[in-house]
C-alpha cells in the first residue's frame, strides 16, 4: 500500500466578513478534499506543543512523527540540515532574512519579511558578497534559497547568544523592531554585524533589491533526529520548495526531491511535485509533499489569494494524485502544519484539521473538509506528533 502525506502549509483560518462569514478553507473549491473527507475520519489535531513558537518548522516536525519538545533545537538547524553543512556540536546556527524594515532604528517598523519575495538569483549573490566582506573565524554566511538564508556562529552555542529571543520577521509584518533591536544589543558582536551588513545593502552595485537589513533569528545548535524508516518502517521521501522540510528530510535519512520550478508561492510546479511523488511511489511507500502557497498568501493578507492557494491545491496537487493512483490500494493523509489567519497575517496554535482515508477509517459522516467539520467530529490529537502514528494503525500499516 502506497501512503501520501499532503501538506498545504497555513492552509487553516478563521472566518471572515469579506468571505460571508467563511474561511478561506470553505470559501475554496476543493472538491476531492471533500470527497476524502466524506469517506475517511477527519479531526483535529494539536502540532504545536504548549510554550512553543507556532512554526513551520516545529509544526512539520511534528507531522512528520517527531516530537518538537525532544528533538527541536531551532528553525536553523532545520535549514543547516537541508544544505548538509558540515558543522560542530558547539556551532549556533540562524535563519538569516534578507528584510525590508522603515529604518534600522529604534522606530524602525518591519516592512517585508521577505524583501518582496527577493529571487534567489538576486539574493544568492548578495549573501556571498556579506560573506566575503563579513565572514571571518566566529561568523560564516550561506546563501539559501530566495530571502531565506542561514549565519553559523562557530562556538556560539555556548555563549548567552543562544538565549537571544528575536522575532521571526513574519510575526511583526508592520510591526515595530525596537524589542529585536534590544535583543540584538544583548550580543555586542551580533549586534555589529547587523549595522555592517547595512553598509554592504546599502551599496547598489551588490544589492539592486528591496532588501535593506539582515535579520537572523531561529537559533540553535545541530539538529539530530531518529532514523525515519527505522521508526516507522516505512521508505519515505519529502517533497518540497523550502529548506526547512529538506532539512528535516535530510535529517531523518529520508529522500529529498528536488523539483525545477517549485517556488513555494502561487506559480510553483504543482504538475512536477505531483509526478515526482508518483515516480518515488512506484517502488516506494510514502511521500510527504508540501506545498507552500497557503502559507505565504497568510502572511500576505489576502484573502482572496489565499482562497486561490488552497483551490489550487485541492485542484492541481490533490485531484491529479487521486486520478493517477485510482484502482490501487493507497492511504491518504491530508492536513495543514498551523494555521496562518489572514487576520493575524502570522502563525497560530490552532489544532489543525486533518483528514485520513484508506483502509480501516469509517466514514466521519461530514460533508466537506474545513476547520469546522473537523470541529464537528469531536476527534482531536493533543499531540500531533501521534497523529502519523494514529494514521498507520488506522490503516493497518502500524510496524
Amino acid at each position: 500500500m502506497k501512503l501520501l502525506y499532503l501538506i498545504a502549509d497555513g492552509m487553516g483560518d478563521w472566518p471572515l466578513d469579506e468571505l460571508g462569514g467563511k474561511t478561506p478553507m470553505e470559501a475554496a473549491h476543493t472538491p476531492n478534499m471533500d470527497e476524502l473527507a466524506k469517506t475517511g475520519v477527519v479531526g483535529r489535531a494539536q502540532t504545536v506543543p504548549e510554550g512553543m513558537a507556532p512554526g513551520s518548522d516545529v509544526a512539520n516536525m511534528a507531522l512528520l512523527g517527531f516530537d518538537p519538545a525532544e528533538y527541536h533545537t531551532g528553525r536553523g538547524p532545520i535549514e543547516a540540515a537541508a544544505q548538509g553543512l558540515d558543522l560542530n556540536p558547539d556551532d549556533l546556527v540562524w535563519r538569516l532574512n534578507l528584510v525590508t524594515v522603515s529604518k534600522l532604528t529604534i522606530d524602525g517598523h518591519m516592512r517585508d519579511y521577505s524583501s518582496g519575495h527577493i529571487a534567489t538569483e538576486v539574493s544568492a549573490p548578495i549573501v556571498n558578497a556579506l560573506q566575503e566582506k563579513l565572514g571571518n573565524d566566529m561568523y560564516t554566511f550561506y546563501p539559501g534559497v530566495q530571502y531565506r538564508h542561514l549565519l553559523v556562529q562557530h562556538g556560539g552555542a555556548l555563549t548567552d547568544d543562544a538565549h537571544l529571543l528575536v522575532s521571526p520577521p513574519h510575526d511583526i509584518t508592520d510591526k515595530p523592531i525596537k524589542p529585536d533591536l534590544r535583543a540584538f544589543s544583548k550580543s555586542p558582536f551580533l549586534w555589529d554585524l547587523v549595522f555592517e551588513a547595512k553598509e554592504v545593502l546599502d551599496d547598489r552595485r551588490i544589492n539592486p533589491s528591496r532588501a535593506n537589513t539582515i535579520w537572523p533569528w531561529g537559533q540553535g545548535r545541530p539538529l539530530i533526529l531518529p532514523d525515519f524508516k527505522e521508526k516507522f518502517g516505512l521508505e519515505g521521501a519529502v517533497i518540497s520548495a523550502v529548506d526547512l522540510i529538506k532539512g528535516l528530510g535530510n535529517a531523518s535519512n529520508m529522500a529529498v526531491i528536488d523539483v525545477e520550478g517549485a517556488t513555494g508561492l502561487l506559480d510553483t510546479n504543482y504538475q512536477g511535485k505531483v509526478d515526482a511523488a508518483l515516480s518515488f511511489l512506484e517502488d516506494n511507500d510514502f511521500v510527504f509533499v508540501h506545498l507552500e502557497g497557503p502559507d505565504e498568501c497568510g502572511h500576505g493578507g489576502v484573502a482572496a489569494d489565499k482562497v486561490e492557494a488552497v483551490s489550487r491545491f485541492d485542484a492541481q496537487v490533490v485531484g491529479p494524485l487521486r486520478e493517477a493512483l485510482k484502482g490501487r490500494e493507497t492511504a491518504w493523509i491530508v492536513t495543514c502544519d498551523h494555521f496562518t489567519p489572514i487576520a493575524e497575517r502570522t502563525h497560530t496554535r490552532d489544532a489543525v484539521p486533518f483528514i485520513l482515508n484508506g483502509p480501516g477509517c469509517e466514514p466521519s459522516g461530514i460533508s466537506s473538509f474545513s476547520e469546522r467539520t473537523a470541529d464537528a467530529t469531536g476527534l482531536k490529537l493533543d499531540k500531533g506528533h501521534e497523529l502519523l502514528a494514529f494514521a498507520l494503525q488506522k490503516f493497518g500499516m502500524k510496524q
